[in-house]
């Protein structure tokens, strides 16, 4: 790096610096580039850095940097070239970059960049502020000890534009997102009410809507729930979504990030059980209230669901309540028969509360924490089968095989239940008593896309490894066909493959003539 970005004559970047320095009135943009072709930043920096031994070199390239900074080019290689690659490449054997940027007041042109500049600049900006969090001096800038600073994030949000207000809100979650201490910090310094209030506020459904996605960012973090189970974020989200009077996508993002919330196993060590199952009952009441023309909105119910129920704890609660609110799940995963209701709307219901109820029954959870408590486990099979006895396929394998004789997307929610419930021994006798459904299964030509052939190939291995868990079923005569077709239809993998891909001779008779 000092090869690369060393100063053949420091005296001519002295003299240059200076007469820009002190060039009079306003320095243009171009001459700025003018100026940084010659010397471009990493070589100003570095000069900073290894402290060259030329009298005035520090002053010059100061005042220099300022006046270039003051123009709107120069302010946008701020985020993007001198903070980044620096704290990016900082070496040991310098000055701390972190203590350079400091010391040459940098930080206040990023929080600029960050407000007024473009949305490229302002993400090179974004980014820069997040690895300046990397370091203890960049901690104690950002995060100022003194709350009347300028530069504290809350008193920077509280003067900006409704744009670069949504912003600040966003460097916010990024710097929750980096660890468990900076987010912390972050919840000490009253920072997540700052987005509590914009939603709160619902003046502009644009600027909500926004906060909401970053709502749903913080959702994912890993240790989001530790923290925002103290804060009124449940209540608020829970409030939009019993609010009729609101855009139904408000609710909707409400639903998708309490779902998400709660996605996680550690959600349970910090989020009441009570708290959990008020969020179920509001999710279910708004579910229950949707018609065919709220499409996003009851996609999203169901998925939110669907998540809650990826853990053993809420797939649990999802199942036990009174009435549980995975009745309605299951009754959407197998309606196709709705008088009255849009094909369409049907067909999407229908792919979201298979995926849910997927969920529920465990595919996204390790196989050893796929069944559920034992009074669980009977709500789910009696919803199953009740829901089976009030249609015309009056079993669950008619359900499954229905579903299986759908189009590819509901056959491939329908391969992640089947996955899911075969570790229930009901399921899988349920299934093998169905040859059509082995058939779809065990068949390389069902599935055209990449991610169906591999869905439909992984139920088929679910299928098999439960039969081979099971010695009784492994060994009963009346299943040897099943097992040795789900065999062979395993070792044959999920891409087309042929019973017989060689070349098979064509036997013709000979032409006379």
């Amino acid at each position: 790096m000092e090869e690369e970005f060393a100063v053949t004559n420091p005296t001519q970047l002295v003299e240059a610096a200076s007469d820009f320095a002190h060039h009079p009135g306003a320095q243009s943009d171009a001459s700025a580039k003018e100026f940084l072709d010659r010397f471009p930043l990493p070589v100003i920096i570095n000069a900073l850095q290894t402290k060259q031994d030329v009298l005035g070199l520090e002053n010059a390239l100061v005042a220099c940097l300022e006046r270039i900074f003051r123009t709107k080019y120069g302010a946008s290689l701020i985020p993007q070239y001198m903070v980044s690659c620096l704290l990016e490449n900082s070496d040991d054997t310098f000055v701390s970059a972190a203590r350079l940027v400091i010391k040459y007041d940098v930080y206040p042109l990023l929080l600029k960049c960050l407000i007024d500049g473009d949305e490229q600049v302002a993400n090179a900006s974004m980014d820069a502020i997040r690895s300046l969090a990397g370091y203890a001096e960049g901690m104690d800038v950002i995060f100022p000890a003194n709350i009347s600073e300028a530069t504290h994030l809350r008193n920077l949000a509280a003067g900006c534009s409704s744009v670069g207000r949504v912003r600040v809100l966003a460097l916010i979650v990024k710097l929750f997102s980096i660890s468990s201490s900076v987010a912390s910090v972050v919840y000490n310094s009253n920072l997540l009410d700052l987005l509590e209030a914009e939603v709160r506020n619902a003046d502009d459904t644009l600027v909500t809507l926004t906060v909401l996605e970053l709502f749903y960012e913080l959702a994912e973090v890993q240790h989001s729930a530790e923290f925002l189970s103290k804060t009124t974020l449940l209540q608020l989200l829970m409030s939009l979504i019993s609010n009729a009077s609101i855009e139904s996508i408000l609710r909707a993002r409400a639903m998708m990030i309490l779902g998400r919330l709660m996605s996680k196993e550690n959600s349970f060590l910090f989020i009441p059980e009570s708290s959990v199952r008020t969020v179920i009952s509001a999710i279910d009441e708004r579910l229950g209230l949707l018609e065919s023309q709220d499409v996003d909105e009851c996609e999203c119910a169901l998925e939110a669901l669907g998540q809650i129920g990826m853990t053993i704890q809420g797939a649990n609660l999802l199942l036990l309540g009174i009435p549980p609110a995975a009745r309605l799940v299951v009754d959407a995963a197998f309606d196709r028969h709705g008088r009255g209701k849009q094909l369409m709307f049907i067909g999407w219901k229908t792919q979201a509360a298979l995926h849910a109820l997927g969920n529920i029954a465990g595919e996204a959870r390790p196989e050893s924490n796929r069944l559920l408590n034992v009074d669980a486990e009977e709500s789910l099979q009696a919803l199953i089968y009740g829901t089976a006895s009030r249609s015309p396929k009056l079993t669950p394998s008619g359900l499954f095989l229905s579903v299986l004789q759908q189009e590819s997307e509901i056959r491939i929610a329908g391969y992640r239940l089947m996955m899911g419930l075969v570790a229930r021994q009901w399921c899988l006798m349920a299934i093998c008593s169905r040859q059509e459904i082995i058939s779809v299964v065990t068949d390389t030509l069902t599935e055209t896309t990449k991610i169906g052939m591999e869905a439909r190939h992984n139920c088929c291995q679910a299928i098999q490894k439960a039969l081979l868990s099971s010695p009784k079923l492994a060994s009963d005569p009346a299943l040897a066909g099943i097992v040795a077709k789900l065999d062979e239809a395993v070792r044959r993998g999920p891409y087309l493959a042929r019973k017989h891909p060689e070349a098979q001779p064509a036997i013709m008779t000979a032409e006379r003539f």
